[in-house]
């Protein structure tokens, strides 16, 4: 099994930084919008992304966790059944601008149950996409992020991994908080 850092350290923080400016460019005082990360990996990144958000504005942005596992179109296809995720969200959608936020975009699949699922919470009035990483040519669905940390052209024999390190913690040299290419033999 071959591994390619694809992004760690300074670069990450970076690109997390950018996420967060162009999302307070486009929303400004977040007034109408919310955030929700996507479980149970884009939570991670969310998280850090409204953590971060609330420290540059000072605002209080709504936050919610949002599981579709019951959403996914292979729910029933599978020999072993999914485990379900909790869904954490203290608020109504109803007519507010979501930034539904998850680590890697692949298929599209699981944004598009992401979407199914949110129905629950009300009717936002617009849906942006953040991802850190956009797999390219892997596309099942025509869904597209509006918000984009790294675009990595893949196959589907590899595999990207994002592994976040307690933010309790201050980074090592071991590269905690990083972004894998990995080729699946």
């Amino acid at each position: 099994m071959q591994t390619r850092i694809l992004m760690e350290g300074e670069r990450l923080t970076i690109t997390l930084r950018r996420l967060c400016e162009q999302l307070i460019e486009n929303h400004g005082n977040f007034k109408d919008s919310c955030i929700l990360g996507l479980q149970p990996r884009g939570t991670l990144l969310a998280h850090r992304i409204h953590q971060r958000l609330q420290e540059k504005t000072g605002l209080n942005i709504p936050y919610g966790e949002l599981d579709a596992t019951f959403f996914r179109d292979d729910f029933r296809r599978r020999e072993k059944p999914l485990k379900a995720n909790t869904t954490h969200v203290p608020f109504i959608i109803e007519d507010k601008k979501v930034i539904l936020i998850d680590d890697v975009l692949y298929t599209g699949r699981s944004v598009r149950a992401a979407l199914d699922a949110m129905t629950a919470f009300g009717r936002p009035s617009k849906v942006e996409l953040l991802v850190l990483i956009n797999r390219r040519y892997a596309r099942d669905l025509p869904i597209e992020p509006m918000y984009v940390g790294s675009h990595v052209n893949t196959i589907s024999s590899q595999k990207v991994l994002v592994e976040w390190q307690e933010e309790t913690a201050a980074p090592d040299s071991a590269g905690h908080n990083r972004v894998s290419l990995i080729e699946i033999a």
